[in-house]
Formats: C-alpha cells, structure tokens, sequence
C-alpha cells in the first residue's frame, strides 16, 4: 500500500441486554455482510478490533470499556471517506443497514473519528 490512506475510526457498543459473545457473533456473522453490500469505491480495509479490558494498574478492578469494538475504515481516496461521513451526518445510511444497527448497537454511544497517524520505528537492534 503507497500513497495516503484516510481513516476513519468508529467506536461502538453493544445493545443493552446484548452478551459480548452475542454481540460479537452478530456482528461477524450478521453485520458485516448487511453493510459489505455497500463498500465503496476507495475504501481498501475493513477491521474490527474488539476490546478485552485489563484490570486497572492501580486497583486491579476491570471496568466496562465506553466502547466494545473499534471498528476501522481505511480509504485511499479521501473524497469517499468523506462521502461515508456525509452519508452519517446526514442520517443517508441505506435503511437495511440503519435498521440492522438497532439489532445490534447502542447507537447513541456510536463515536466517529479521523486519525492522523504518527509511526515511531522501533529499534530492532536489541533483539
């Protein structure tokens, strides 16, 4: 992969009342193919990076994360990232995607970012 890739971060969490293996599940296996129908031109990687949460380094207690999944959406043209943030913002999303939300997200906790990504490289010498 060359060139500039936009991305788009979205922060996600389950319905209520929804296990984390039944979200999980819903949204490998039921999702992801509602939305895959509609993959625009110019987005070049779909991921899902569900969360486990760790014991806090002081307490020790495991907290509820504010997000489940972090979904990633990378694009190699900036005009269709845009036109995915434009469909949002504008409640354009196609309705059988819209509805299969409410099956499995707590929408109004939905977060979407842009990223700017910085990479430190790592010194390989020591290893």
């Amino acid at each position: 992969m060359s060139g500039e890739v936009t991305k788009i971060i979205i922060g996600l969490k389950r319905r209520p009342g929804m296990s984390v293996q039944e979200f999980r599940n819903y949204y490998e296996n039921v999702h992801t193919k509602v939305a895959g129908k509609y993959t625009q031109p110019g987005m070049i990687h779909y991921a899902r990076r569900y969360l486990d949460p760790l014991p806090h380094l002081d307490t020790k207690e495991v907290h509820e994360p504010e997000f489940d999944v972090i979904t990633e959406l990378w694009y190699d043209d900036p005009k269709a990232a845009a036109g995915l943030i434009w469909m949002v913002s504008e409640g354009k999303l196609p309705a059988d995607v819209f509805e299969d939300e409410k099956n499995v997200f707590d929408r109004p906790k939905t977060r979407y970012f842009m990223t700017t990504e910085c990479v430190t490289a790592l010194d390989q010498g020591d290893r």
